[in-house]
């Protein structure tokens, strides 16, 4: 299984004292020897955390393949068809947000979607969707005639961490948290079937797969033996991981646990 790692929150880090350290361009060379597959950077519209220029210089000297997650703006598309990168992931966004909170409303948004896809793939750059696992959204995305998916795994994540983690550290509301752990399991085995199924229409459809959000060191088991799924793109569980024990070793122990052996 390849192992996108997102150094958004390098950038993240950085902004919080909008200065220059750290540079989310020195992790490059560290991604790699650590046995990253792919680098991946959002460039948002708000540019709350990676910027133009940290698009430019990243995709300019990574020897990693670079997946430029962005939305469906107009302004953002022509920069990212500028750019380059050898695949944008397309993503909702809100303004108020703190991270992406589901997947594209491919439905809603097919028209303008197909635009988007059309002149990235004029563009020669790869084109994936990130979206719920759901089956009638995958079949949309089939007939986009997009390369990939990427599966939203934030509800998954987020029943893993009531079930399993201290209920009072996770942001959810009292409703949620009254829930009894035989509904959380429910739940949980709910969201996995979701995303097994979703998978294997998807490779049925001859779309590759990758998923994301919300995936860190306790979770990543259960989805990385999902067998249709090739990718997965994590970040935020990295960087906070490489805090204590640095970047590589961050990547390794994550490589170690997405083996399939």
């Amino acid at each position: 299984m390849l192992l996108g790692v997102n150094i958004d929150h390098i950038a993240v880090l950085r902004e919080a004292r909008k200065i220059n350290d750290p540079n989310p361009l020195d992790a490059l060379g560290i991604c790699k020897l650590a046995g990253a597959d792919q680098i991946t950077i959002h460039l948002r519209e708000d540019r709350r955390h990676i910027h133009d220029n940290d698009a430019i210089a990243i995709i300019q000297q990574s020897s990693l393949p670079i997946n430029l997650e962005c939305s469906i703006n107009n302004d953002i598309i022509d920069i990212v068809c500028k750019l380059k990168p050898a695949r944008a992931t397309l993503v909702p966004e809100n303004r108020n947000e703190v991270t992406t909170e589901g997947g594209l409303d491919v439905k809603g948004n097919y028209e303008k979607l197909q635009k988007v896809i059309d002149k990235l793939h004029e563009n020669e750059i790869e084109v994936s969707l990130f979206i719920d696992p759901n089956e009638e959204i995958i079949e949309l995305s089939s007939q986009l005639e997009v390369e990939f998916i990427e599966l939203h795994t934030g509800t998954f994540a987020n029943v893993y961490a009531m079930l399993h983690s201290n209920l009072a550290q996770t942001h959810h509301s009292i409703k949620e948290l009254e829930l009894s752990k035989n509904e959380l399991k429910n739940r949980l085995n709910k969201s996995i079937k979701e995303i097994q199924t979703s998978s294997k229409l998807a490779k049925k459809l001859n779309l590759k797969v990758a998923a994301g959000h919300g995936l860190n060191y306790r979770n990543v088991k259960l989805i990385s033996q999902i067998p249709e799924i090739e990718e997965l793109n994590i970040g935020q569980s990295i960087i906070a991981r490489s805090v204590f024990t640095g970047l590589s070793q961050a990547i390794i122990d994550m490589k170690e646990l997405i083996k399939n052996d």
